[in-house]
This record gives structure tokens, sequence and C-alpha cells, in this order.
């Protein structure tokens, strides 16, 4: 029997720094500051479920890496906004503004939209974000903070977003989006956020798709596109007996994060001595692992990163500069060419991410020396599975299944 064609929708994701000409150091300092950022607001344990009658909903951090073209209304205007799978809602900029950041195209204007429709405060689709009594507005007010600083504040609404270009477009309508006339924090060339995690609000949930996928491109060349795939458009085009897969868990405290359970660390054929319940997601919702597409380095918890650092220096045959550091730690580079063995993740269900050495060091030509694309943070927190260990390798999301695959791609030719 033949298979039914893929469906779906295609969008394109840009780096935050592409259009800076920044020199290849300067984009690691740049993302280093963001991820550090990012880490330590996401590790934090702010809670992301509605907000009390006194408080609004405190989300994490607003830094992202990667930027999503799409439009935004009818007729439709461009909307920038920050790819976020650690967040549901999806905001742009709206006219009137009260307070809104720069942007280089138009602020969205509902006004000027015939597809426009604001979301009543009594409805489901509000609940998610507001549980203040309905009394003294009738319309879906939200105040999204995020652990950094960064915030948005509005009204509900939905509308249409479109996928593509003039010519390949698709529409989707009915979109529940924050129209915000009030936002501060960083945009990082933005018009807005688009939410892409595991809630009902998320864009993943709103079109319905049960699935998606992208694929990083080269870190250092962010000239360079990196796909984003809805629905069955996402799933692998590849050799299916490369494909690994491992469940997807969900923590009650973070119900919109992606978290996946690692049970090891290999470097070359040795295993580590790492704890098995070392990245163990507890009752509390400490611990665990997130897969993140917004923090650029991999975040383990310190008795796994101070392992892993150990072995690395014995094979390279260098001391670590910064020892006692839990950022990213930076060796003197030896004398001659000094292969590096892959590092493998063991992701439960036998799921193996065989990493090569691009994938989880970089060479620091300022002071010549190599650096781990890995950082620690403190015992019993929640790791996390960056975006520069992901290059190169097409993920993908499967919800309405609760499992994540990965396999190794040419990520700038799918």
């Amino acid at each position: 029997m033949a298979s039914s064609a893929p469906s779906g929708y295609r969008a394109v994701l840009t780096h935050v720094d592409s259009k800076g000409g920044f020199t290849k150091a300067e984009l690691l300092r740049r993302a280093a500051h963001r991820s550090r950022l990012r880490a330590a607001t996401t590790l934090s344990g702010h809670s992301t479920t509605s907000s009390s009658s006194v408080s609004s909903p405190r989300l994490f951090s607003g830094q992202a890496e990667y930027l999503m073209e799409l439009a935004i209304g009818t007729p439709p205007v461009p909307f920038i906004a920050l790819a976020d799978t650690g967040s549901d809602l999806t905001w742009t900029q709206c006219q009137p503004c009260k307070l809104c950041f720069p942007q280089d195209t138009p602020i969205y204007d509902t006004s000027a939209s015939s597809s426009f429709s604001p979301v009543a405060c009594s409805s489901a689709t509000c609940l998610p974000i507001w549980s203040r009594n309905c009394s003294s507005t009738p319309v879906c007010t939200y105040r999204y903070a995020y652990g950094d600083g960064a915030y948005s504040t509005g009204i509900l609404g939905t509308e249409t977003i479109t996928f593509g270009s003039a010519s390949t477009s698709s529409a989707h309508h009915g979109i529940a989006f924050g129209c915000g006339a009030d936002n501060g924090g960083a945009s990082y060339n933005s018009t807005g956020t688009v939410g892409l995690g595991r809630g009902t609000l998320s864009l993943v949930a709103q079109l319905g798709v049960g699935k998606f996928s992208y694929c990083l491109t080269d870190f250092f060349n962010s000239s360079l596109g990196s796909p984003f795939l809805f629905g069955t458009l996402g799933d692998s085009a590849g050799d299916a007996a490369q494909v690994e897969s491992t469940p997807l868990l969900q923590s009650p405290q973070i119900p919109s994060r992606y978290f996946v359970s690692l049970e090891g660390i290999s470097l070359g054929d040795a295993r580590l001595p790492i704890p098995n319940d070392t990245f163990a997601l507890r009752a509390d919702g400490s611990g665990g692992m997130i897969v993140d597409s917004g923090t650029i380095f991999t975040v383990l918890e310190e008795t796994a990163f101070r392992v892993v650092v150990s072995h690395v220096a014995d094979v390279l045959g260098q001391p670590v500069v910064n020892a006692s550091s839990l950022d990213a730690p930076c060796f003197p580079a030896p004398a001659g060419e000094r292969p590096m063995p892959d590092m493998v993740l063991h992701f439960a269900g036998g799921a193996d991410m065989r990493l090569h050495r691009d994938n989880y060091m970089y060479f620091n030509e300022e002071d010549s020396s190599f650096c781990l694309s890995i950082s620690g943070t403190t015992p019993a927190s929640t790791s996390v599975l960056g975006n520069f260990q992901q290059q190169n390798i097409q993920m993908l999301f499967d919800i309405t299944v609760g499992q994540m695959s990965f396999l190794p791609t040419d990520c700038s030719k799918l």
C-alpha cells in the first residue's frame, strides 16, 4: 500500500547573529553570554503555571538563538519571531504601542487586519494564561514575564499565521496569539516570540500536527538557514535504520518543556563513571534533562560535568585552565594533532547520540586553546541538551506518541 504524502508546514530558522558580520570568536562570546542568561533562569525553578491573583505567569529566559520568519494577519505583515521550545504563547508587538522595542518591519496593527478577533476572558483559550476573575474586562488580557526580565503585556486574540514565501505560502487561520502593546527586554532583531512548547497554546498544538522537527546547520556558518518542519513533513527522509528514539518525559512543574532521560555518557569506547541516577527527573521537578533549541552549550549537573572534564583532559594530555569554574572549560592546545574520540550520550530506550569532536569542542583562536561546548550547573539541577550539540542532527519530536528521535543529517540539504 502506498504511503500518504507528507503534510505540514515548513519554516526557516536563522541565527540571531546571522546579519552581524561577527568573527568566530565574537559569535561564541555573544552566544555564550545568552546561553548563561538562559541557563541561569531555566534552571532556577520558576514555574510556568497560570498566575495567582497577584502575580503574572513566571516563565524562563526570553533569550533564544534562532529566529523564525512567519507572517501574521490579512493582509499578511512580516512576523520575525524568536523560536522558543521552552514556552507556549506566540506573541508579537501590536499597535497602538504603549512601549515597544524597535523593529525593522511595520508593527502589526489589529485594525488593519480583516482576520483579527479578540479572545473573550471567559473562553477556555484564555485559561492557560489568565486565572483571575473576568468581571473587570470582557477581553482576555495577559502578561508574560520571563526570568531574565523580558516581558510582554497585551490582549489575546486569534489571527491568520502564514508560512512560506508569497509563491509557496500556506495560511492557518484562528491561531491564538498575544497582541503585545507593552513589551520589554532584548529583542535580538525579532518582533516577538513563537511558542513551540508542549502546552495547549503553543503553535505546535494549535496547528494540530502532533509532531515537528528541526535540523540546525553549522553554527559558525550563520548565513545558512535551518529547516523547521511541522507535521509529517518533518518525518525523517534518511536511513530509517539510523534513526534513534527515546521517550519524552513531562515534568508537572515545567509542563511545557521537552524532557528526556539521559542514562550515561561515553567518551570513545569508555563509559564514564557517572552514577546512574545523576540525570533522573525527580518528583519535585528537579533533575532531568531538557532538550532546548534556545541554549547553545549543553549544561550538565556538576557531578557529571566534572567527570566529563577530567576525561577530556586525560585524552588531550592537558590541564584544565579554569578548573574550579562551572563555565565551559578550556585546555591549552596540545603540540601536534590530537584526535578526539566521539562523545556518546546514552538515552533511555537504547538511543545513542554520537557527537563528533566539532559537536562538543571548538578551537579558541584568541588564546590557542581547545574548549568544551559544555558547562556545569549545581548538583541535582536540571541538565540541558544545547543546540551546539544538535548541529547537523535532525531532531524529531512526536508529541502524540511522546517520543524524541534523532538522525545524523546534513541539515543544509534537508
